[in-house]
């Protein structure tokens, strides 16, 4: 067993979005990687909602991650929906008991994190004077916090007396100077940052609502959370976090980390966003999300007629590979196979046509009876009844060319009603004297030959021979005349299919709309 999983204690992993609106694609990459690693080693999988930030709260969007990760399969043991015995789930609930209070007040008492009264404008005013002086990157730490309004700065009387006035305040971590932090991350190796390029990060606001620095090491350390997967922009911020568990006592048990690759654009050009979503031509949500605010849709991979076993196995292997050339992949085998070990440090780019591949491959394997019951929903919008039976063999056929469900129809309309227009760059390439000439006379060889498809093809070889006409020159003549498309399923099952009888009278009728 990797050295990333500690033996002696059963593996407990998270998934903690914010309700801030739809949950991007990159958010479901981070739920499937969590549960895949802790399915594979036996343990459990929790749903955590930290809605620490109010100002940013969407409604509806923790109903909408929920329902997103049961489209995907995505099971949760634990969490916001299903309860457990670390409950509450919601970080704004779970702020109601005063635990994140208490260990921020913890960290203040033990001289590692202070009381800042600064405002909005002298905040301001700090990085402004910072920038002027040339300062690359501006931030409140431990040499900036010396000339700032805080209880490091402040004398002890002048800090109880703010207090005592009730002047709002944050608490801020005190980050040590000069000091070399080391942590293991299971993707990355070694991360070694020295604490002057960390600022003093912000762990309680002076609303009482913790910040993530801080509620997300409270909550995995009461949760017994043993494995933290999360994307690499907060890769910046471990090291903060890291001086947080070991100020806390907690650096013995803290959960081992994983910072995930980006998911990049197609073009490799910068990380694929949300404001991305339809402005590129994909989606980069998994369901449909509608705006509470605006009322502006954004699509959805559910809605776009995507596979949820689709979209999760194109998400699986942006950033991760098997090792082998295997690509198409179940939920179980994907469990199986996954590893952190192959999971890849740079950005994965994201490719639309390939995950429409991926669809097809999945369209291929479907059960045809889940098939036809979507495909009969189309039927109804057109207010074509069809016999079952004859609805799934077109959808076996039509399955072999088509993307998704909700093509079959575009594609092949032909078996339902006969057409009415046909090809036109086929007509006026090929519809000529000897093609007239040759089909005027298809349909009565086509009632002596028999009705299978294999019957079918070898009448119409056996007519075109005694005919003195290539067979190959006139196949797409027929499937025009009796399909109105260039191109289609296999021919003759295709005619096979429609029947013998009304192919004949397609054929017949084609030649009198073409004279």
């Amino acid at each position: 067993m990797a050295s990333y999983i500690m033996s002696e204690r059963r593996v407990r992993t998270r998934f903690a979005p914010s309700p801030t609106g739809p949950l991007h694609m990159g958010g479901v990459r981070t739920a499937l990687f969590t549960y895949l690693f802790a399915k594979k080693h036996g343990g459990d999988f929790l749903l955590r909602i930290e809605d620490t930030d109010q100002t940013r709260y969407v409604q509806g969007a923790e109903e909408y991650i929920i329902e997103a990760l049961n489209w995907c399969g995505i099971h949760i043991d634990e969490g916001v929906n299903v309860g457990g015995k670390y409950a509450p789930y919601r970080q704004s609930e779970r702020k109601a008991s005063g635990i994140y209070q208490t260990y921020a007040q913890q960290l203040v008492e033990a001289g590692h994190a202070y009381y800042a009264f600064d405002t909005a404008e002298e905040l301001e005013e700090m990085r402004a004077q910072l920038a002027a002086a040339k300062v690359a990157a501006p931030q409140y730490n431990s040499v900036t916090r010396q000339n700032m309004k805080n209880s490091v700065a402040l004398s002890e009387d002048e800090v109880n007396k703010r207090l005592k006035a009730g002047d709002p305040y944050v608490i801020r971590l005190k980050v040590p100077r000069n000091e070399e932090i080391r942590f293991h991350d299971i993707i990355r190796g070694w991360v070694v940052v020295n604490s002057n390029q960390v600022d003093d990060k912000v762990l309680l606001k002076s609303d009482g609502m913790p910040t993530y620095h801080l509620a997300h090491i409270v909550d995995d350390h009461l949760m017994e959370i043993t494995h933290a997967v999360r994307g690499e922009e907060w890769l910046p911020s471990a090291p903060a976090h890291i001086l947080i568990y070991r100020y806390l006592g907690w650096e013995q048990t803290m959960p081992l980390y994983a910072h995930l690759p980006l998911l990049l654009k197609p073009d490799g050009n910068g990380k694929l966003s949300k404001r991305d979503g339809d402005r590129l031509g994909f989606p980069v949500f998994p369901l449909n999300w509608t705006d509470p605010a605006t009322g502006e849709v954004s699509s959805g991979y559910r809605e776009k007629g995507y596979f949820p076993e689709a979209f999760v196995n194109m998400l699986a292997l942006l950033g991760w590979n098997p090792g082998t050339n295997q690509e198409l992949f179940s939920m179980e085998e994907l469990i199986e196979a996954f590893s952190f070990e192959r999971v890849s440090k740079s950005g994965a780019k994201f490719d639309p046509e390939k995950t429409k591949w991926f669809n097809q491959q999945y369209l291929r394997k479907y059960p045809i009876t889940e098939i036809a019951d979507q495909f009969e929903e189309t039927l109804e919008k057109h207010n074509v009844s069809a016999n079952r039976e004859y609805v799934e063999k077109a959808c076996e056929l039509l399955r072999e060319k088509a993307h998704f469900v909700h093509e079959f129809w575009e594609l092949g309309a032909y078996f339902f009603m006969a057409p009415d227009v046909f090809d036109e760059k086929v007509i006026s390439k090929k519809w000529d004297d000897q093609a007239r000439s040759f089909f005027k006379g298809l349909p009565d060889a086509m009632k002596k030959s028999g009705n299978s498809a294999i019957e079918l093809e070898e009448g119409f070889k056996s007519y075109a021979e005694s005919a003195g006409v290539k067979a190959n020159s006139m196949l797409q003549l027929l499937r025009v005349l009796v399909t109105g498309a260039a191109s289609g399923p296999a021919l003759f099952d295709t005619i096979a299919l429609i029947g013998k009888e009304e192919s004949v009278n397609r054929v017949e009728t084609a030649i009198q709309k073409l004279s």
